[in-house]
């Protein structure tokens, strides 16, 4: 799956959580988070975007790039 970065830093940004924040409620590794803002991760796993959305409290196909979303 191809994430939006721009739309996860956006709502990050909105709901003001730091990159240690959500490093903190995903325990996904902050470098990794800040990649995948900058869309640097080009495939992410259902795990990982699965805890991304629920820390940001969105559904998980928002967080999605709209190209790979059926």
């Amino acid at each position: 799956m191809k994430p939006n970065g721009r739309m996860i830093r956006g709502i990050r940004a909105g709901r003001k959580l730091s990159l240690r924040e959500l490093e903190a409620q995903t325990g996904l590794n902050r470098g990794y988070l800040s990649r995948l803002e900058r869309e640097q991760v080009k495939d992410v796993g259902s795990d990982q975007l699965r805890r991304v959305a629920a820390a940001l409290e969105v559904p998980e196909g928002l967080i999605l790039d709209e190209e790979t979303t059926p």
